[in-house]
């Protein structure tokens, strides 16, 4: 196995925890690398980025397409988190899958919105925690924890430690649910993250859907399951299946849609005239 030494704290969740070496491997493609290099960063590795040209030369568009895309699902971040902190009134947000950290973070957005809002970020790729140390520095209602969507009460009970769960919250799940299987239950447990929220929260999410240019999407979960199955195996879902995430909840206009027709502003692209397989909605929990 190729690997890189990375120096990184195990624990982001106790500051005071020594640093100590960790091991990534730089020889197996892994998803939010290459999100990362979709994105135009340099935290990605040689493998990424062949596996990325790769894969998403099956895009529907083709790779640069799937760039573009990429891009549009991490804007959708900035326009949800404006809506949520301010018509919304949110003042609590929970990212899981947060990714490899970019300018334009969730802390970041929301503190130009509402300064005394709490972010409780929660990844659990290595890149991602060698990141954490640094992102966090002078930011004391910012908070990483490390830990796995796929155990929800994990994710819970270490957030409860920053966040208050008797006031509502916006639970982000941008660009994650695609890569956590059915066997791991998606859809419960993202009921079980809701149930733990009061009325009044929000869930936000994006999705890539395999009844959209289902061929090309077919073609492409093929290149991405014999890849990434060992890091973070594909898992498209059809539209419908999207939308049972949001059962229970009030869809905020204008509903589930491709993730640019989500309240576009100023900086969204126009539409491209092909069809997109990225898909958004907010929904409130009554």
């Amino acid at each position: 196995m190729n690997t890189q030494r990375i120096v990184a704290e195990r624990s982001s969740t106790r500051p005071e925890t020594a640093r100590e070496p960790i091991e990534i491997d730089t020889g197996t493609a892994h998803t939010s690398r290459m999100y990362d290099y979709l994105l135009g960063g340099t935290d990605n590795f040689a493998v990424d980025r062949e596996t990325a040209h790769h894969a998403f030369a099956a895009y529907p568009g083709g790779f640069e397409a799937a760039r573009a895309d990429a891009r549009s699902n991490r804007a959708f971040i900035g326009r949800v988190v404006r809506y949520l902190a301010g018509e919304a009134g949110i003042r609590q947000f929970l990212d899981i899958g947060t990714g490899i950290p970019g300018p334009d973070n969730v802390h970041a957005v929301v503190k130009q919105v509402a300064p005394d809002s709490k972010v409780v970020y929660v990844d659990n790729d290595l890149i991602v925690l060698a990141h954490a140390h640094a992102l966090l520095k002078g930011e004391p209602d910012t908070r990483y924890v490390d830990a796995d969507l796929r155990d929800p009460a994990g994710v819970l009970a270490a957030a409860g430690e920053t966040l208050d769960f008797s006031k509502p919250v916006a639970v982000l799940l941008i660009g994650i649910l695609h890569v956590i299987p059915d066997s791991a239950q998606p859809h419960r447990v993202v009921s079980e993250l809701l149930d733990a929220v009061p009325s009044g929260s929000y869930l936000g999410a994006t999705h890539l859907l395999r009844d959209v240019e289902s061929e090309q999407m077919a073609e492409l979960f093929a290149r991405l399951e014999a890849t990434t199955s060992t890091t973070n195996p594909p898992a498209f879902r059809t539209r419908d299946e999207f939308a049972r995430f949001f059962d229970g909840l009030e869809l905020v206009e204008p509903g589930l849609v491709e993730v640019n027709a989500w309240r576009p502003d100023a900086n969204t692209p126009a539409a491209s005239g092909r069809a997109v397989p990225l898909y958004s909605a907010v929904g409130r929990k009554p």
